[in-house]
């Protein structure tokens, strides 16, 4: 690019992170929008007002093939977010790309699992933060967000805020991860974060910050391989199994829900999809309604 269109771009990029801001789009949300439009215009080399249809057709033709799905579609949603509100036109995305509809189920780790995780975690604030988001289906952030103040161990209760779509909820606080989250919170003293960030207890105590995500997902994975893990997991794998293993445990869905902040009972059924348990309920419950039949038998 010129210089001209460069001051365009970064004119246009400007409108488009301040536009995502006002329409109060999560942290998480603003940086992978803000990416796919550095992403097309590092591509091209040009202002991305100038880019055509074919030129979107080519660029998201290369991203399929170097990137997952999901980026696919992030970037896909980014753009189009980029084309309605700062250039305000039309853009028929569905015909450009539609990425495939794909119903996986995760991996799900087993009682014993999340023990052999926690018991081969060497360092104690990420063997309180695996406990911690295990014990109570909390998303990566939410964990890491958690302030002291958030604690309720009179109602033996965690209030989670700003949650996915920023909203608050309270979960039920197992009395293990209260001592557990206690003893860890003494080794450092940090007078407003559970798990602050820092190398050393003196760096936490003073932090004004969380542990990074990307350090604790890293760590994550390396805790999973020394366990002897190959399941395809990683921290956000913790929720699910929580979930799942409620309803291993007998919890109504319903109750699941609330715990989990699902917006929509299909996801938190899904858990049931999860479970052996289930699995064996059904057959169960199947063989006793049959065994209620009376056949009689031909002579």
């Amino acid at each position: 690019m010129n210089k001209t269109q460069q001051q365009r771009y970064e004119t246009l990029y400007e409108q488009h992170v301040n536009a995502l801001k006002r329409q109060g789009k999560s942290d998480s949300t603003i940086d992978v929008y803000s990416r796919a439009v550095r992403r097309v215009t590092a591509f091209f080399d040009r202002c991305p007002d100038k880019l055509s249809i074919d030129d979107l057709k080519t660029f998201f033709s290369s991203l399929v093939e170097s990137h997952s799905w999901s980026t696919v579609k992030v970037d896909r949603n980014g753009l189009q977010f980029f084309y309605k509100h700062i250039l305000g036109k039309k853009w028929e995305w569905v015909n450009i790309v539609k990425p495939p509809v794909v119903k996986s189920l995760p991996d799900i780790l087993s009682p014993d699992e999340i023990s052999r995780l926690l018991n081969q975690t060497k360092e104690r604030r990420y063997q309180t933060y695996i406990l911690t988001v295990y014990s109570m289906g909390l998303r990566l952030g939410e964990a890491l967000n958690l302030k002291v103040g958030d604690i309720d161990s009179q109602s033996m209760r965690i209030h989670i805020r700003k949650g996915k779509g920023k909203k608050d909820r309270f979960v039920t606080l197992p009395e293990m991860s209260l001592q557990v989250l206690r003893q860890y919170w003494c080794t450092h003293r940090n007078p407003l974060f559970v798990f602050p960030a820092g190398k050393n207890t003196d760096e936490q105590h003073h932090a004004t910050v969380h542990m990074h995500r990307g350090g604790v997902q890293k760590s994550f994975q390396a805790i999973v391989r020394s366990a002897g893990i190959h399941k395809q997991v990683s921290i956000h794998t913790l929720r699910h199994c929580y979930g799942t293993h409620l309803v291993e445990v007998g919890l109504n869905l319903r109750a699941i829900q609330t715990e989990m902040g699902h917006e929509c009972p299909k996801t938190t059924a899904l858990y049931t999809q999860l479970t052996e348990t289930t699995q064996q309920n059904t057959r169960e419950l199947i063989v006793r309604m049959l065994k209620r039949l009376t056949l009689t038998e031909e002579d």
